[in-house]
């Protein structure tokens, strides 16, 4: 039975998905180490003084934001470098999360104005979402904005913008998401948030940030769509 939190989290206009972990395991066929470790290469081929930064992460994402720290230009070629990446990525990485395409059908057919607000880029989402048939649940893809990493979450522009596109106040929409940055991006645009705790220690994480609900699983919100 879904929690009452949960339920009434979700009792408004606007529902927004993240990508990675909601929808899709973006990484799963091609891990996310290997993809930063060949920015790496490509960045400290160019910027041989960042070996020291690049190897302390694997998460592509940050290679991305260090390369931007540095130039913009340089940044945005291993940008470039990691949305290609992403693209094979999401071709093999298997089917969508566990409940995500009843959650994202529910919203639509429930009435909810839907969108994919995401770090990743707005190509790599759309194809994934084309390759499973979703695309008609979303009415709107946000991705990463191109050359604006310090747009990304935990800021609130993603969600901002979809909140506009779709015509729903930011106060009326809840986001999905399963990072602390998605709670606390939420937040910063007046939104609520929901926390796909996907991995156990996930859930105390986000009730110390303060999500407004919880799920273990993507196939509570559906169920709780349908209360």
């Amino acid at each position: 039975m879904p929690s009452d939190d949960l339920i009434r989290t979700l009792a408004v206009p606007g529902i927004l998905f993240d990508f990675d972990g909601p929808v899709c395991d973006v990484f799963a066929g091609a891990p996310a180490p290997e993809v930063a470790r060949k920015l790496e290469e490509l960045l400290v081929a160019q910027a041989p003084s960042l070996i020291s930064e690049t190897a302390t992460t694997d998460d592509p994402l940050v290679i991305m934001r260090i390369a931007y720290g540095v130039d913009q230009e340089l940044g945005q070629r291993i940008e470039q470098a990691l949305t290609e990446a992403e693209e094979i990525a999401v071709a093999v990485a298997g089917n969508p999360t566990p409940g995500a395409v009843a959650a994202l059908r529910d919203a639509k057919s429930l009435g909810r104005r839907v969108a994919v607000v995401s770090n990743n880029s707005a190509s790599c989402v759309r194809a994934f979402l084309d390759r499973h048939g979703l695309m008609e649940y979303v009415e709107e893809i946000i991705g990463r904005p191109a050359g604006r990493p310090d747009l990304m979450k935990p800021q609130p522009y993603s969600l901002l913008k979809a909140a506009e596109v779709l015509g729903v106040e930011p106060a009326k929409c809840t986001l999905i998401g399963d990072s602390l940055t998605d709670i606390e991006a939420a937040h910063a645009a007046g939104a609520t948030a929901i926390g796909y705790a996907n991995k156990p220690h996930k859930r105390s994480t986000f009730a110390e940030a303060g999500a407004d609900a919880i799920v273990d699983s993507m196939a509570e919100i559906p169920e709780a769509l349908r209360q």
